[in-house]
């Protein structure tokens, strides 16, 4: 199963009032196990024609290609997509209408009503170390969000498929693996002679002799 995390950086918070993406970060997710798949790009916010820059860079293409039939991780997803639909609209792009979504802040509500809910938040929460986010980064984000993630789903570690190990952990791997534990140290007669002394010395009553 494919997924995407996903994070952008804004000059601001309201598409209305002219604020703009300056940076989109993507990582990419292997059955929740993070990848070294990524999508990481700098625009400039301060063009005034944006298709004019997507086109320049290209950076509207390979984003588009690098999530295309994949699943969107996001917190808080009405944000980050009204400013990414914002861009892909002025670069004359389709809107992201029908991409498949999950918002981890709407995960987070129902596992943590009531209670701060940011990403540093949750990092504290589930003892994941932000000490790198000092500043706002796309990617660094995306790192902290996928642990964010799976600790959401209570994923605590990646699942990986044991099925393979265990067929070649048969008995006889098993036996070889600890025929250590079956070594026998047989006493000489010089340590049985002493042995047999201790018994008659401190043990008044004892059903060895």
């Amino acid at each position: 199963m494919k997924e995407v995390v996903l994070d952008t950086e804004t000059t601001g918070l309201s598409i209305k009032d002219g604020h703009r993406i300056v940076e989109i970060g993507c990582i990419e997710l292997d059955n929740r196990v993070a990848s070294n798949n990524r999508f990481h790009c700098i625009l400039n916010p301060e063009r005034k024609v944006s298709k004019e820059a997507f086109e320049v860079h290209g950076y509207s293409d390979e984003f588009l290609e690098f999530i295309e039939n994949k699943k969107l991780i996001i917190h808080n997803s009405v944000f980050d997509l009204s400013h990414l639909n914002n861009e892909l609209v002025l670069a004359g792009k389709k809107k992201l209408d029908k991409i498949q979504v999950i918002d981890t802040l709407d995960l987070a509500k129902d596992k943590f009503p009531g209670s701060q809910i940011n990403l540093d938040a949750l990092c504290k929460k589930f003892r994941i170390d932000n000490s790198k986010r000092e500043k706002h980064n796309a990617i660094i984000d995306c790192e902290l969000l996928s642990k964010v993630y799976i600790n959401l789903l209570n994923e605590r570690e990646p699942s990986f498929n044991f099925s393979k190990t265990n067929n070649l952990l048969n008995e006889n791997s098993i036996r070889e693996k600890f025929k250590y534990y079956k070594k026998i140290i047989i006493p000489s007669e010089h340590e049985k002679k002493l042995h047999s002394q201790y018994l008659k010395k401190e043990i008044k009553k004892n059903y060895y002799n």
